[in-house]
């Protein structure tokens, strides 16, 4: 497992994380513990997202157990009110006016999603959200979900960012054997780590096959495939994946040629050994389509769960065997230079650090 660094934990908390699809904050309030913070998020009388330390400064209750009234939250122990900007507002029968306020931090409902910056409230900046153009563009469909998983959050990076496993894991989905022959490629820029498999000529797999149909494309011929997985801070993996029509282009093939989505991953830590996964797929074919977004999130979801089984019971493995030491193959490339700015981003957070250069060189192999 990787050093924790010189601050006590694995993350980095100077980032914009995503706390939670923005359905899920509805008339209660929601409790999630995010970079080893608990939180709780609730909505004001106007709708706006505000998120407080889940901690009544009464008696310690956590407020995720109280009530929204008049845009203000409520404890459920006592009845201490408490307003978005984390300042006690009301009790009944006390004064409460010199209490001091509780922590809250910075948020930004955009994409479908709350977004919440766990570190320095002075440094966070709506700017360095990433721009997802798949989630504001008429021309592209989502549908997705949310599991949360008992293993480190970079455990999940690490899956992502090499999807050999797919041959063994998802055998009846999206796995195929030569996801194992073909090359992979990997590079690392300052600002991403992205890896690439391409295979052309091959039979799709069952989850393709249905992609293709509903696309409108024929099922049965020889079809190339692509899988190209973007890492981004703080912990985020968007892969690219897509069969085309063979040789009609492959990853460049024209849309009426093609099958293509990307698949989305947030990956939140909640605590060293656990973290929010929140999955789905955005495609660009029969967007209008919404019993085929159903029947792609059923089918991505089957995935994930069979993910999230072997991810729980390798972080199992790990924690029973702490000072055991992992091999590593050229397959694992993508997810250790992932790990490598992750660290990297880690150590420039602490006092008195120094920017280091990213090594953009291609690597191959480790």
């Amino acid at each position: 497992m990787d050093v924790v660094s010189e601050g006590g934990t694995p993350w980095i908390r100077n980032a914009w994380y995503v706390a939670c699809a923005a359905d899920e904050i509805g008339a209660s309030p929601l409790g999630r513990t995010i970079c080893g913070e608990k939180m709780v998020f609730f909505r004001s009388s106007e709708g706006a997202v505000s998120a407080l330390e889940d901690f009544c400064p009464h008696r310690g209750a956590p407020l995720s157990l109280g009530f929204v009234r008049d845009g203000a939250l409520v404890c459920g122990y006592h009845g201490l009110a408490t307003d978005c900007r984390g300042k006690v507002s009301d009790m009944p029968g006390q004064r409460v006016g010199g209490f001091p306020a509780i922590r809250s931090y910075p948020i930004i409902e955009r994409y479908g999603f709350v977004w919440v910056w766990p570190g320095d409230a002075d440094a966070a900046d709506p700017a360095k959200l990433h721009h997802l153009e798949w989630a504001e563009s008429p021309q592209w469909a989502y549908g997705g979900g949310y599991y949360h998983i008992a293993c480190d959050y970079r455990l999940m990076v690490d899956n992502l960012m090499d999807l050999t496993h797919e041959t063994y894991v998802h055998a009846s989905s999206i796995g195929q054997k030569e996801i194992d022959e073909a090359p992979v490629k990997t590079r690392a820029t300052p600002e991403e780590v992205v890896t690439s498999r391409f295979m052309d000529a091959i039979v799709a797999p069952p989850f393709w096959q249905m992609a293709l149909r509903g696309a409108g494309l024929p099922d049965d011929g020889l079809v190339d495939r692509w899988q190209i997985c973007r890492f981004t801070l703080p912990s985020h993996v968007m892969i690219e994946v897509g069969v085309a029509l063979e040789g009609r282009g492959g990853y460049d093939a024209e849309d009426a040629a093609k099958a293509s989505s990307i698949v989305v991953d947030f990956i939140t830590p909640e605590t060293e050994t656990s973290h929010h996964y929140f999955w789905g797929m955005a495609r660009r074919f029969a967007i209008a389509d919404a019993a085929l977004t159903d029947t792609i999130r059923e089918g991505q979801g089957r995935i994930f769960g069979e993910d999230l089984e072997m991810l729980e019971r390798q972080q199992a493995n790990l924690s029973r065997y702490p000072d055991r030491k992992l091999l590593k193959l050229n397959i694992d490339a993508g997810g250790v230079r992932s790990r490598m700015m992750i660290e990297r981003a880690i150590a420039a957070e602490q006092p008195g650090a120094e920017a280091q250069d990213i090594d953009t060189a291609e690597m191959v192999e480790l």
